[in-house]
């Protein structure tokens, strides 16, 4: 199997480096001998992940410390890979994601090689090279969760899941986060080596093959403080009737169901229900940093009359149990 790895100026080269030696490292586990980390995964004959950093002109390319990423080839219009990939690069003076020639003609490629039937990867900032491909257009994706706003602005018909760690769709995968191309790199090899070796990948790089959802790792109500409509909506269901129903929205703002449903798909990409359970649990999450607070009072405090309910909500959104949620804070502002 064939990997492409994306280096252009501005590139993390920890990234480019991390990307490269995670595809070498599944490489070596599955030649150890019996016994050893495999545990009795076995490849297909002749099975590897070969890597290249590929650069517009193959020529080598400096990261934002001014380091050199060494290259091995240029972008070639008939070299086939079965996987591009391209993670994190430095933000430009504006503090947003810079958009220079050899970016566009990164995503031009990109386009080209999913064309040619390769599956493509952006992970942090790289996410922008696929939308100037033109490759997120009517399709589901995700981008680091602090880069939300700008990416929904520059790529308008992109579906943009709010705080999701990774998403994929007709071979395009997508992950958050500048550290997110370890999620990445697995995720690419469960599509071509299967999930038995995606999963030896990351026990050998000790890393979750569930990664928990970029929204935890967000200020809470950040999606909706770039849209007033959507602040006015949050007021209401945080502050007023947490347990309104989207009929009960839609009338508060006196809007049409349809309306509400149109509006909030438009700007978040949820249905009314979902809008309303995200900033449910988001107050959730809120009330448990709490200390001294239970489980059983957030949940009455969030318009849920039944505890099994808001735990299964609270998991499907967080990726944790409320309590779990509670001690892995706890830990985290201890340590």
């Amino acid at each position: 199997m064939r990997i492409a790895i994306v280096a252009l100026d501005g590139s993390m080269l920890s990234a480019v480096s991390g990307l490269t030696d995670i595809f070498w490292m599944t490489n070596q586990a599955l030649r150890s001998p019996a016994g050893g980390p495999t545990q009795g995964v076995i490849a297909p004959p002749g099975f590897s992940l070969e890597t290249q950093v590929v650069s517009l002109d193959g020529q080598p390319v400096c990261d934002p410390a001014g380091k050199l990423i060494q290259v091995d080839a240029a972008f070639q219009v008939d070299d086939k890979y079965d996987a591009v990939v391209i993670a994190g690069m430095a933000l430009g003076d504006n503090g947003l994601p810079p958009l220079t020639d050899s970016i566009r003609q990164a995503a031009k490629w990109l386009r080209r090689s999913h064309d040619s039937g390769a599956w493509i990867g952006g992970a942090c900032a790289g996410t922008f090279v696929l939308g100037e491909g033109g490759l997120l257009d009517g399709r589901r994706c995700t981008t680091t969760w602090w880069l939300q706003h700008t990416f929904k602005r520059r790529f308008p018909k992109a579906h943009v899941v709010w705080g999701a760690a990774v998403e994929e769709q007709d071979r395009i995968v997508t992950t958050g986060g500048p550290l997110s191309w370890i999620d990445l790199a697995l995720h690419i090899i469960r599509r071509l080596a299967g999930k038995e070796i995606a999963k030896l990948a990351a026990d050998i790089a000790v890393a979750d093959t569930q990664p928990l959802p970029q929204a935890i790792y967000a200020p809470r109500g950040f999606v909706n403080n770039a849209d007033p409509f959507l602040l006015q909506a949050e007021q209401i269901v945080r502050h007023v009737k947490p347990r309104i129903t989207a009929e009960e929205l839609a009338g508060a703002l006196n809007l049409s169901e349809r309306t509400l449903h149109r509006r909030l798909k438009d700007l978040v990409g949820e249905s009314p229900k979902s809008f309303i359970t995200r900033v449910r649990i988001e107050t959730a999450c809120m009330l448990l940093d709490i200390p001294g607070v239970s489980v059983k009072q957030v949940a009455s405090q969030c318009g849920y009359s039944d505890d099994a309910s808001f735990r299964r909500a609270f998991a499907q959104q967080v990726g944790m149990s409320p309590f779990n949620y509670k001690q892995w804070q706890e830990k985290r502002r201890v340590e």
